[in-house]
């Protein structure tokens, strides 16, 4: 999952949903430092990361693209699972989309200070655009995968994926609807 659903399925606290988001930015980092609440979130984001990678149903989702998109599978229905949340969020989440992203960006601006020095560059640009209701159009899904694009390692066009979204949507939001009670159901136990 991305960034999104991440942040969703923490506890709702501000803490938790730097934590959960902040499980991208902290690899090789010592996170015993950080506020117990954050630590906390950055644990369910790897438990999540791990639940979501070794599913049958996300498998599944990632065997649906193309080879020519085989080193980014991963990355790429991670960020389609964001798009099926955010189309449908009041109903997954009981509140508007607007509403959750502006908790997040608030947060975010809150705890500027703690946060790990790579989500603190990347939260401003985060929130300038809005990337957590992008999600819930195609068109913003394009700019969110020209930005990682642009961070990637090879040189590759990942926003160009979108016509693979297009063109299995109606099946992989099939898959995203099997899966995402589950983890769900996993994240609230994690959180237990």
């Amino acid at each position: 999952m991305n960034y999104l659903a991440h942040m969703f399925l923490s506890d709702g606290s501000p803490e938790a949903l730097v934590g959960n988001l902040a499980g991208d930015f902290v690899r090789g980092i010592d996170v015993s430092s950080l506020d117990s609440e954050v630590r906390a979130g950055v644990e369910l984001h790897r438990a999540v990361d791990r639940f979501t990678d070794s599913h049958p149903v996300v498998m599944r989702s990632r065997s649906r693209l193309p080879a020519s998109w085989r080193h980014y599978r991963g990355v790429l229905i991670d960020v389609f699972y964001d798009h099926f949340l955010a189309r449908d969020f009041e109903a997954h989440a009981g509140e508007p989309l607007k509403v959750f992203a502006a908790k997040v960006y608030s947060a975010l601006v809150a705890q500027h200070d703690s946060l790990p020095p790579r989500l603190q560059r990347a939260a401003p640009v985060m929130i300038e655009h809005d990337w957590l209701q992008a999600y819930s159009r195609i068109e913003g899904l394009e700019v969110v995968l020209q930005g990682m694009s642009r961070r990637a390692r090879r040189e590759v066009a990942l926003h160009e994926s979108t016509g693979v979204l297009r063109e299995q949507y109606a099946t992989l939001q099939d898959d995203f609807d099997c899966f995402f009670p589950e983890l769900r159901k996993f994240a609230r136990q994690h959180s237990v």
